[in-house]
């Protein structure tokens, strides 16, 4: 009989490849082989063009700080996601250190992360919102300024236009980035292989099954000729976006139940015109509107792609019964189980605001939409922007014991009780702290590894183990090193 593979990677996006080479570091001579659906990978979510490329910190995402019934801030979350991309700026570092990445210019610009508020109730928000936030140790150097005149040193476009009686506000990091996940996720795979690793694409897993010895066998179809494929695994990780959902749910592992998706996708609004784009270097995010999925946070943002800038505006929700992009029209309809149907009609019954939100939006016009874009960039020409459908996101439904089906929001590991299959739930700010979300899924599958993996994890990310937010010393030091190896704004 062949030998059973050691790790099996489903999907070729920024997951499997960040999984694979922090395996590949702790476990070198592991047979590692990585399967993907379309002809290449990155071609989905973690495609540059299907995202924002935010390196998600919290910097200026106005969701991670609700403002309490009592006017104060709540910054846990902006602390945990913060927290979570300082692991990710760790293991980058780590690997353009050791060579296992080229130049971070490869992947990674310095791009200033600004929040943008008008009107009196929103510039009190920020002030508060600042005033929370610039004295923690991972926020240090947040700039708060309700001057136009500062505002336009730091966005030149934003003030031109705007009425002069408009109350305005607007923070700023400079230690921002935009991340092109697509150039990540084809770097770490290339080192994959050359490490020994087999990528195969055009390879699609139709069915996962467990066999009486405990191991996984993968039925597939090679999508050119058709040709039926079976390999057996010890473990198994579905990275594959928005189809993990319908993998997972073939496998049979009871942690899925109750599990559901609601599928938003999305569509942006870009310009390429050198003489807007040299305008303008910030990623700038404002306020949702109610209803509004964090993913649909209004922004306007430099993106660089293959060394050329450009700017995108939006996201546009919107919505389709598909997974993924290039995913089945059928993908809800046969994601209903009897388990996850209940908890996926209360989702429906309770959030009328997102149904009408994306009702909305699906009934836009380009006039309307370039009447967004004004509120940010008030002198914007329509002939200098046109439309760019973004990636399929699938939000996850979940059953939440007293609560019942509630839509969440970011990202979940779902895993097997004996930990030999795991798959990824959810969308942002998922990318941006996949090395956070897979030393946590590490963990949970190979808890009799950890010990003699203590001295690699250690090497790939120093403060494991440890809070950075915890110790202003220490979040100083890793700041300060791994914006000098990433060449981020300190």
């Amino acid at each position: 009989m062949t030998e059973p593979i050691d790790v099996v990677l489903i999907g070729g996006g920024i997951m499997s490849a960040t999984l694979g080479t922090m395996l590949r570091e702790l476990e070198p001579e592991w047979d590692i082989r990585i399967y993907e659906r379309l002809s290449d990978v990155a071609l989905e979510s973690s495609n540059p063009w299907n995202n924002a490329g935010t390196g998600h910190a919290a910097l200026c995402e106005l969701n991670y700080t609700p403002e309490r019934p009592d006017g104060s801030i709540e910054i846990t979350n902006a602390v945990k996601v913060n927290e979570q991309f300082q692991v990710s700026r760790q293991f980058w570092s780590y690997l353009v250190g050791k060579g296992l990445l080229p130049e971070p210019s490869a992947f990674l610009t310095a791009t200033p992360h600004m929040s943008l508020v008008w009107g009196e109730a929103n510039v009190e928000y920020l002030r508060k919102r600042h005033e929370a936030l610039k004295d923690h140790p991972l926020f240090a150097g947040m700039e708060f300024s309700d001057d136009a005149a500062v505002i336009r040193r730091w966005a030149p476009l934003v003030i031109p236009g705007r009425a002069k009686s408009q109350p305005i506000a607007a923070t700023r990091m400079a230690a921002g980035t935009d991340v092109d996940f697509g150039a990540l996720t084809t770097l770490l795979m290339n080192g994959l292989v050359a490490s020994g690793a087999t990528l195969q694409t055009e390879h699609s897993v139709t069915g996962i099954r467990r066999t009486k010895d405990g191991l996984w066998k993968l039925r597939m179809r090679q999508e050119v000729g058709t040709t039926p494929v079976e390999v057996t695994a010890r473990f198994v990780f579905v990275g594959a976006g928005g189809h993990a959902l319908p993998l997972l749910q073939k496998s049979g592992i009871r942690e899925i139940r109750g599990f559901g998706g609601f599928p938003v996708s999305g569509q942006w609004l870009r310009t390429d015109n050198p003489a807007v784009v040299a305008q303008h270097h910030a990623k700038i995010y404002g306020k949702a509107s109610v209803g509004a999925p964090p993913m649909s946070v209004p922004h306007l943002d430099t993106r660089v792609v293959d060394g050329q800038p450009s700017l995108l505006f939006g996201p546009y929700a919107g919505f389709t019964p598909k997974f993924l992009k290039t995913g089945s029209w059928f993908d809800l309809f046969g994601s209903i189980r009897w388990h996850n149907l209940v908890p996926m009609l209360q989702v429906g019954l309770k959030n009328f605001d997102l149904v009408r939100y994306l009702v909305g939006e699906l009934l836009a016009s380009r006039s309307q939409k370039l009447d967004a874009l004004r509120e940010f960039y008030p002198g914007a020409d329509g002939a200098d922007w046109y439309q760019q459908t973004a990636g399929q996101r699938v939000q996850i439904i979940k059953n939440v014991p007293g609560k019942g089906g509630t839509l969440q929001f970011g990202t979940e590991v779902v895993a097997s009780a004996d930990g030999s299959i795991a798959g990824l739930l959810g969308a942002s700010p998922g990318a941006s702290t996949a090395p956070s979300i897979m030393i946590d899924l590490i963990e949970r599958c190979f808890p009799d590894r950890l010990e003699s993996w203590k001295p690699g994890l250690l090497a790939m990310v120093p403060s494991y183990g440890r809070q950075v937010s915890d110790d202003p010393a220490l979040a100083a030091e890793l700041l300060e090193s791994t914006a000098a190896t990433l060449a981020i704004a300190r």
